[in-house]
């Protein structure tokens, strides 16, 4: 369920509400009883946390640690052999 964010039009009060998609939006305004606009969020951001999202959670078994900027730039620079 998404975290709404509203405002009121008459005391400037901001409060966040948690509810369904299929709720009624807010009206009034907990504070001064007054009109409340619905503001428009920026949504939830992805975070990663803990110790290398990338080397513990698909690192492929049997690769070395290293710099992982210096594979795709060996393998770029082939030569043409195969004329």
């Amino acid at each position: 369920m998404p975290t709404y964010t509203y405002q009121c039009r008459d005391c400037g009060h901001t409060y966040d509400a948690f509810q369904s998609m299929k709720d009624d939006p807010h009206t009034e305004c907990p504070a001064c009883k007054g009109h409340v606009d619905r503001l428009i969020g920026a949504g939830a951001g992805i975070v990663f946390k803990g110790s290398g999202f990338y080397v513990t959670d698909y690192k492929k078994p049997g690769s070395s640690g290293g710099d992982s900027s210096a594979a795709p730039a060996s393998s770029g620079s082939s030569s043409s052999s195969d004329s």
